[in-house]
């Protein structure tokens, strides 16, 4: 079997806020926005790599939602709990200053994790956490 991931999912609540995040601070293209207002579904990557994108898209989109469930939604993404991603580099040192200066929210400065990781964290506009592993 021949499987590999293409795209993922992260809600946003502000297209305009999460194009910006991941266009100007963590260095992604834009490679499509279809929608208006809030409801855009924007599929950003990086550059040169179009076999691996992040889908991101309106919260409780599905009609099928329920009240309860859009606020539940909306609590866990206000608490920044609701979405989260594992991206990589090869150098987290310079990777983590570059993100950091452009004013991106530190969840985690880098760290040796008791596990074999090396990793940082932050927290994009509406509240997904992005965690950022050291490749070795």
């Amino acid at each position: 079997m021949d499987i590999s991931i293409h795209t993922v999912a992260l809600p946003h609540d502000d297209p305009d806020a999460s194009v910006a995040f991941y266009r100007d601070i963590l260095g992604f293209e834009v490679r499509s926005d279809v929608g208006k207002g809030s409801m855009r579904w924007i599929t950003v990557g990086p550059v040169g790599r179009p076999d691996t994108s992040i889908l991101l898209a309106p919260p409780a989109a599905d009609p099928g939602i329920t009240d309860d469930e859009r606020r539940t939604i909306a609590e866990m993404m206000a608490k920044g709990t609701y979405g989260w991603i594992l991206l990589a580099t090869h150098d987290l040192d310079a990777t983590f200053e570059e993100v950091q200066s452009k004013d991106a929210e530190v969840v985690q400065e880098p760290t040796e994790q008791p596990y074999g990781i090396r990793d940082c964290a932050f927290r994009d506009p509406a509240g997904n956490l992005i965690r950022i592993q050291e490749l070795r």
